[in-house]
């Protein structure tokens, strides 16, 4: 599975959003393992912005990063304690609008799985993960109606023992799996419509 996800990623061409927003980016981080799991943070009940919500490790670029993959790498080891030096980088996907008015990056990294994680309680409650594979059940996807700007959508989630991964990091989610897994889930997003970032930008 592993040898196809950095073969894809290699030959693919990310979009670019381009917005002009403030950036950010994030780690998708995938474990080198037998059956490899996917890294999710759920963010602390007591944060002002996602609260409770599952996430991957990432946040706001820094003007000291030399580049977005400083970025995820660095909010990755403050956030769960991942070394940046144990991030394989390899690849990344399209850039995508928050609801926040941020272009997110999303990009891909290989880990040891068996390296130790910690999670910031200023910041998180929970680090879990998820095998692969449980993403390419149809039976666990579930789409959501979502309007917005008078515009229907069908938006992704998945439901992950008590865990719901939805909004953008679904979206990043899917985006990852049809790029990498031809994981064919249909990704009808706001993030992906021209009308949507012209509103944002």
């Amino acid at each position: 599975m592993l040898k196809q996800v950095e073969e894809r990623l290699s030959h693919h061409q990310p979009r670019i959003v381009g917005t002009q927003l403030p950036e950010a980016a994030v780690l998708i981080p995938i474990t080198d393992s037998p059956e490899p799991e996917l890294v999710f943070t759920r963010r602390a009940t007591h944060m002002s912005t996602h609260s409770g919500e599952v996430a991957f490790p990432g946040g706001k670029r820094d003007p000291s990063d030399k580049d977005l993959i400083d970025t995820a790498l660095r909010e990755s080891y403050e956030e769960v304690g991942l070394p940046m030096e144990k991030v394989r980088v390899i690849g990344q996907t399209g850039s995508v609008v928050s609801r926040f008015g941020l272009e997110v990056t999303p990009i891909i990294g290989i880990i040891d799985a068996n390296t130790p994680l910690k999670a910031n309680m200023d910041e998180l409650d929970r680090i879990f993960k998820v095998p692969v594979r449980y993403f390419l059940d149809e039976s666990h996807i579930t789409f959501n109606h979502w309007k917005l700007k008078d515009q229907d959508y069908m938006m992704p989630s998945f439901y992950y023992q008590d865990y719901l991964i939805w909004g953008l990091t679904a979206v990043m989610l899917v985006e990852f799996l049809n790029i990498t897994l031809d994981a064919d889930i249909a990704l009808d997003a706001p993030q992906f419509h021209s009308h949507y970032l012209r509103q944002r930008a």
